[in-house]
């Protein structure tokens, strides 16, 4: 560290001890003296066993397969923290948990909101993550939040380590995953192909109870008799006022559009859990005549049964990058690889430590990873 490495403070919980003992050795400090456990009754119980009174300290969590109990872990150590007088708290969650869950659905919660205001009631000053599952969800946090990107890293990645790259085709696994991909497509200079017609129902398909059109009372209205939707005539409510029913949405056979035969086909997403999808889309790919299949995930979660499905599916190869541990899953399959982005979040601890510029991180990164 450049200046007062005295007063930095590097702690971490349970969910990634590799992952900091790296950080921390990139930094040039160690691991501070922290004790995460539970008791007899499942509660966890956080000792700090160094001052960090006027501190600056860094808590390093991210999301893991203990998905609560890592939240739990991050929130009692904060909380120790600020109670204990440190100068600003700083978490660093390269996988930020519920991420997923940032848009309302009907009769739920915008589960991601909840956790910022918690995060910011515990005493967290900042937090530093990596490519968060909607960019708007740093709206959601009173605080700075710094969302790096791991695309720098799987860009090489495919550049080093996939041979004839310049034969390969960006894939985008939805239309709405298109962006990521023309993104990769325009930097590689390849082309984009885009799996149209999907079978499961993406997220801005899902009903959040706000798509019926309001009931309008028949007495103060002029009964035309006009349909709003062609071909669906409108029908009485209980209490004789009209409605209009929506027609429903039908997708067309899952197809893709984009030249792949004889290409080495890429797909690129933000995460990857379950991986049916995936599987189904490598599948359609592989009858399309791509003969090479990779997929490229920031944060690999391979929840269940997905090492199985991976090792039986057409795909060659799985990349991810270390944000969340998944070596039980590697030994399970041979077929994921990791990328160690601890440099990236060690360069970034670094830069806020030091009060330095964080635009460095983002060169040549675009809005749309």
């Amino acid at each position: 560290m450049d200046r007062g490495s005295s007063e930095i403070v590097l702690i971490a919980g349970n969910s990634h001890p590799d992952l900091a003992h790296k950080i921390a050795s990139l930094l040039g400090v160690r691991v501070g003296n922290c004790s995460v456990y539970h008791s007899s009754n499942r509660e966890t119980v956080v000792d700090i066993g160094e001052s960090v009174r006027g501190r600056d300290v860094y808590i390093i969590q991210t999301g893991s397969k203990d998905i609560n109990n890592s939240i739990m872990e991050l929130l009692i150590m904060t909380y120790a923290c600020k109670t204990s007088s440190a100068r600003n708290i700083v978490g660093v969650i390269p996988y930020l948990p519920y991420s997923k869950q940032s848009k309302m659905r009907k009769r739920g919660c915008i589960v991601s909101k909840l956790l910022a205001t918690m995060m910011s009631k515990a005493g967290l000053t900042h937090i530093i993550t990596m490519d968060l599952h909607q960019k708007e969800i740093q709206g959601f946090f009173n605080f700075p939040v710094d969302n790096l990107r791991a695309s720098p890293f799987l860009l090489q990645y495919i550049q080093e380590s996939i041979p004839d790259y310049r034969n390969a085709v960006i894939v985008a696994r939805n239309p709405g995953s298109a962006k990521k991909a023309t993104s990769y497509a325009e930097r590689l200079r390849l082309g984009i192909a885009v799996i149209h017609g999907e079978q499961k129902e993406s997220e801005s398909d899902e009903v959040d109870g706000r798509n019926s059109p309001p009931v309008v009372p028949s007495s103060r209205t002029m009964d035309v008799g006009l349909d709003l939707m062609p071909g669906q005539p409108c029908k009485k409510d209980c209490d004789g006022s009209r409605m209009v029913v929506p027609a429903a949405k039908e997708k067309p056979p899952i197809n893709v559009v984009g030249d792949v035969g004889g290409r080495i086909a890429i797909m690129v997403d933000d995460l990857i859990d379950d991986v049916e999808s995936f599987v189904a889309a490598a599948e359609l790919l592989k009858e399309r005549g791509a003969y090479k299949i990779y997929v490229l995930a920031t944060h690999g979660i391979l929840s269940s049964e997905a090492p199985r499905l991976i090792e039986d599916s057409a795909i060659d190869e799985v990349v991810v990058t270390n944000s969340i541990p998944h070596e039980v899953q590697k030994m399970q399959c041979h077929k994921i690889k990791t990328v160690d982005i601890s440099i990236l979040l060690a360069e970034a601890i670094r830069r806020i430590h030091n009060k330095e510029s964080m635009s460095y991180l983002f060169r040549n990164v675009t809005l749309e990873d």
